[in-house]
């Protein structure tokens, strides 16, 4: 598939564009500055994700969009994720792209049932900024009308792959722990071609 990246030259970014070139695809990543970005058997487009012109670019021609936007101080408020989310939904409604999977975090919407106590306070505190931000991003992409995935996952490692991701109900209050980002990235590149979580907003752990 020809799938785009936004958010690349982030730690999850990096993770799926890495398993994303593994698996074939054609990929294209898109990042504040190219110059800065050293990845081999990738496109790289440089540009700003909250505008349209730059985000246009990008999108005409892809099978996918892949966001892993994050921001370097969550405990701040902003507007990054939400912002990105409007713009890269309105480009993909123009140039006809169906297919998005976004990253968001647990303790998002019905996934705090699934938060451990440290986790839920991380949100209330260092995540504080981010968490409205997700929030907002997650209803974006909820109402855009597009095929989507949105996925939660629980706090992140850079530990190696452990080769298995749990999904998690939330009517169950069983507890997400961690996360290595390779397993996210692998998870979310098979939302490429999978319905199973189509529409859904899905919390996911190791354990």
């Amino acid at each position: 598939m020809k799938v785009l990246v936004i958010g690349a030259a982030g730690k999850t970014g990096r993770a799926v564009v890495e398993q994303a070139v593994a698996a074939g695809h054609q990929v294209t990543v898109f990042v504040r500055k190219a110059d800065e970005y050293e990845v081999s058997d990738v496109g790289v487009i440089e540009g700003d994700a909250t505008n349209s012109v730059d985000i246009d670019a990008a999108v005409l021609g892809q099978d996918a969009v892949l966001d892993t936007i994050g921001g370097k101080t969550p405990y701040k408020a902003t507007t990054l994720e939400s912002s990105a989310a409007n713009t890269i939904i309105a480009s993909m409604q123009r140039n006809s792209v169906r297919r998005l999977v976004v990253t968001s975090m647990i303790g998002e919407g019905d996934s705090e049932a699934n938060a451990t106590f440290y986790e839920r306070l991380l949100v209330s505190t260092f995540l504080r900024g981010a968490d409205k931000d997700k929030a907002a991003m997650e209803s974006a992409v909820e109402s855009s009308g597009l095929d989507w995935v949105i996925l939660r996952p629980a706090l992140l490692t850079d530990d190696p792959a452990k080769g298995n991701v749990r999904v998690f109900d939330a009517d169950t209050g069983e507890k997400a722990h961690k996360i290595t980002r390779a397993d996210l990235a692998s998870f979310m590149l098979a939302q490429l071609d999978n319905n199973e979580y189509l529409h859904q907003a899905v919390t996911i752990a190791n354990s």
